[in-house]
């Protein structure tokens, strides 16, 4: 039996899937995500200096990366943990996507802060932290950047969808979802990847969807295996934590990929990718089920 998607999510009606809106891609720069392209952000957890972050920069956008990712702003869980350099992280991203060409993807913490951000980000991250915080969605909204919106650690998808809801409410239709792992009963890695909520998202919802697997598993050596996972599920990107030297990294070293470990990650997907392809060249948006797409997706490759 076919499940009414809309009724189940009825409080959500902008967010769900309809008859004249199947698909929303989101303008980025030259590209978009959402669409036909694959899009990898990739970077450090947190800016430290400009060396570190242009160096990044630079050999992300070498191996097929489309946007540089890196926090100016940091909710640590510690107070006493390294909380970013603020606008001087913003002024280095700016320099970095000068550099470089990338576009720039970073938090926003604060409603008095969305301003400040805008300025210099082409896409406000909300963490995971933030979800529900409805005055920094709505400010959010209003800054007319698009907006990565995280699922929150405990979250339900019924509670992301209204966030994202509130964010259409306030007049911006460009938002992207993020799948970032949930905090369940399981110790063994930092978070719970829920891989079924990405394809249900692709499902039922038209905005676009991407996948952080280094906060879903906190451990760099799975990240290449749940980021394969995420293009099976349908994830239209990824979202990668990426530093020259993560022993030495300011936060989240052990989930954070070193230059040759994005490298290998990212010539390890192209046959996933291929795949992808040749499903969007065959298939119009809506006429073949999700779940068939991500079981030919696993067929196929593996």
């Amino acid at each position: 039996m076919q499940v009414d998607w809309r009724e189940r999510f009825a409080d959500t009606p902008d967010v769900i899937k309809g008859a004249q809106r199947q698909r929303t891609t989101v303008p980025v720069l030259d590209f978009e995500i959402g669409g036909g392209e694959f899009i990898t952000m990739a970077g450090p957890c947190s800016v430290e200096s400009e060396f570190q972050l242009l160096a990044t920069a630079n050999h992300v956008r070498r191996s097929g990366a489309r946007i540089l990712r890196g926090g100016a702003f940091k909710p640590r869980s510690s107070p006493y943990s390294f909380q970013g350099l603020g606008l001087e992280g913003l002024k280095m991203l700016a320099r970095a996507r000068e550099e470089s060409g990338l576009a720039i993807v970073t938090e926003v913490m604060s409603e008095t802060d969305v301003p400040m951000v805008a300025d210099y980000a082409d896409i406000l991250q909300i963490g995971t932290r933030n979800m529900e915080n409805y005055a920094l969605l709505e400010a959010a909204a209003h800054s007319g950047r698009p907006v990565l919106l995280k699922r929150g650690m405990v979250a339900t998808i019924a509670e992301l969808l209204r966030s994202a809801q509130l964010i259409l409410d306030h007049g911006n239709p460009h938002v992207i979802l993020c799948e970032r792992g949930i905090r369940t009963f399981e110790t063994a890695l930092r978070n719970t990847f829920d891989v079924a909520a990405i394809a249900l998202l692709k499902q039922i919802s038209h905005l676009p969807v991407i996948a952080d697997p280094s906060h879903a598993s906190g451990c760099s050596e799975l990240v290449p295996a749940l980021a394969r996972i995420s293009i099976a599920a349908g994830a239209d990107g990824l979202l990668v934590e990426v530093h020259p030297n993560p022993a030495k990294a300011w936060s989240d070293g052990d989930q954070s990929l070193d230059f040759a470990q994005f490298d290998d990650m990212m010539a390890g997907l192209e046959p996933w990718l291929e795949v992808r392809r040749k499903q969007l060249e065959h298939y119009r948006p809506g006429t073949l089920p999700h779940e068939a797409m991500a079981a030919r997706n696993m067929e196929a490759v593996g």
